[in-house]
C-alpha cells in the first residue's frame, strides 16, 4: 500500500506535510518558513514529530466520532476506521485553527440522498464529538446548515435515537453553568432550528471562530497530553484531573487563573452529576495574550439517566476511579491541595459556587411537573451533591 501524505494548514496557510511511514505510523514535518507553533505537541522549535503507530494522536482528535463519522465515512467512501483517510477527505476545516488537506486526488464521494447527508457531507469539514451534530450558520434570524464553502459559526447538537432529553439536559445544564459559572465562562447557546432540517437543535456558537470567521486555535486536552483515541475511542478517559491542571500550568498565558477556574469547572461537573467530563471536554483556546482555559462546553447531568450511563467519575481524581455520586468536600479540598491552590482560593471557590448555586433559578422544577419528572430528578441530584460538597 502507498503511504499517503497531507499538507497541514494553520489557519488556512500551508505549514507543513503530514506522512504515513512504511513501519504504519506517521510523521509532521513543519515547512522550512515556518517560525509559528501551531500545537502544544508540536514545538516549532523541533521541524519533524513522529508517532510510532498510526495517526498522531493531535490529528486523531480532529476527527468525528459516533453519528457523524459514520454519515462522513459512507458519503465519503471511507473505511470507518481509517482516521488519516476521513481527515483527508474531510479534515480542511476541522475545530481550531489546524486543517487537513488532501495532495493525492480522491474518489468522488456518493450523491446525498437527504438534507440532513447533504449538511453532514457537504465540503471538506468535520467536528469532533460522538453526539449528532452539525455545522451551521446564522444569517438573519434563522440558522443554516453549513455549506460546502462559507460561515460555519455555529455547532447544532440534536437528540440521538436512543435518549429524547439530550438537547434539553445539555441546555438547562448551560443554563445553570452561566448561573454558577457565570456568562464569560460558558458558550453562548440556544436552541432552535436549522433550515431544512426537522429536529429542533441546541446550536452553540463556536469560540474557535472570530465574528468574521477568523480560525482561532483551540486544542482539548486529549490533544495536548496526545492520548490515543482508541479503537473503542476511550482514550479521552486515560488520565486524570490533575494531568489538565498541570498542563494548564505549562501551557497556559496566565496558569494560576485558568487553574482556579479549571477547579471550579471540575466541581461544577460533581455537582450537576456530570460524570462525562473526560479530556476533550476541556480546552485551551487561542486569545490576544495566549492561550487561555476556554469557555466550557459539552456540559450534562449523566446521572439523570441512572444506568444508561456509567457513573464513574471520568477521569482519574487524587488517584482514584471514584464514582460521581460519591464526590464529597474532603475529596473537592484534597484535589485543589493535590492542583497547587492555597486554602484560602479553594475555601472562596467553594463558598462562590454555593452562593451562585443558591441564587439560580435554572434548574427550579415546573409547577406542574410531575414528582418524577425531568427537572425533579435533575435537581434532586444537584441537592444531593451540594449537601456533601458545598456545605462544610
Amino acid at each position: 500500500m502507498t503511504e499517503r501524505t497531507a499538507d497541514i494548514l494553520y489557519k488556512g496557510q500551508r505549514v507543513g506535510v503530514l506522512y504515513e511511514t512504511p513501519q504504519g505510523g506517521t510523521r509532521f514535518v513543519y515547512n522550512p518558513d515556518v517560525t509559528e507553533t501551531i500545537a502544544c505537541v508540536f514545538p516549532v522549535r523541533e521541524r519533524e514529530h513522529a508517532w510510532p503507530t498510526g495517526l498522531h494522536p493531535f490529528f486523531q482528535h480532529l476527527g468525528p466520532e459516533g453519528w457523524l463519522r459514520e454519515k462522513q465515512a459512507r458519503a465519503g467512501r471511507v473505511e470507518d476506521e481509517d482516521d488519516f483517510g476521513l481527515l483527508l477527505r474531510y479534515g480542511q476545516d476541522c475545530i481550531g485553527a489546524v486543517g487537513v488537506s488532501a495532495v493525492q486526488p480522491l474518489a468522488a464521494p456518493l450523491v446525498a440522498v437527504d438534507a440532513e447527508t447533504t449538511a453532514a457531507a457537504a465540503g471538506k469539514r468535520t467536528v469532533s464529538g460522538v453526539q449528532k451534530k452539525l455545522l451551521g450558520f446564522r444569517h438573519g434570524d434563522q440558522y443554516h446548515p453549513a455549506e460546502a464553502e462559507g460561515p460555519a459559526t455555529h455547532i447544532a447538537k440534536y437528540n440521538d435515537q436512543t435518549n429524547a432529553t439530550l438537547v434539553r439536559n445539555e441546555y438547562l445544564t448551560l443554563r445553570f453553568a452561566r448561573d454558577v459559572l457565570g456568562a464569560k465562562q460558558v458558550t453562548e447557546f440556544e436552541t432552535a432550528f436549522l433550515a431544512g432540517i426537522e429536529n429542533l437543535a441546541l446550536v452553540v456558537k463556536r469560540f474557535d471562530r472570530t465574528d468574521n470567521g477568523e480560525k482561532l486555535r483551540l486544542e482539548d486536552f486529549a490533544q495536548i497530553l496526545a492520548r490515543p483515541r482508541g479503537r473503542d475511542f476511550t482514550g479521552k478517559y486515560a488520565g486524570s484531573y490533575e494531568e489538565i491542571a498541570g498542563a494548564i500550568r505549562v501551557h497556559s498565558a496566565r496558569p494560576q487563573i485558568d487553574v482556579e477556574q479549571f477547579f471550579r469547572r471540575v466541581v461544577f461537573c460533581a455537582l450537576i452529576g456530570n460524570a462525562d467530563a473526560h479530556l476533550k471536554n476541556f480546552s485551551l483556546l487561542e486569545t490576544s495574550r495566549g492561550l487561555r482555559l476556554s469557555p466550557a462546553y459539552d456540559l450534562l447531568n449523566t446521572l439523570v439517566y441512572g444506568g444508561a450511563y456509567k457513573t464513574e467519575f471520568a477521569l482519574s481524581l487524587c488517584d482514584d476511579h471514584v464514582q460521581t455520586d460519591r464526590i464529597d468536600r474532603r475529596l473537592i479540598v484534597a484535589f485543589g491541595q493535590a492542583i497547587g491552590l492555597p486554602e484560602r482560593a479553594i475555601k472562596l471557590a467553594l463558598k462562590e459556587l454555593g452562593d451562585r448555586v443558591r441564587r439560580s433559578q435554572a434548574i427550579v422544577p415546573p409547577a406542574a411537573e410531575p414528582a418524577d419528572g425531568f427537572v425533579h430528578r435533575y435537581a434532586e441530584i444537584v441537592e444531593g451533591a451540594c449537601q456533601r460538597i458545598l456545605e462544610e
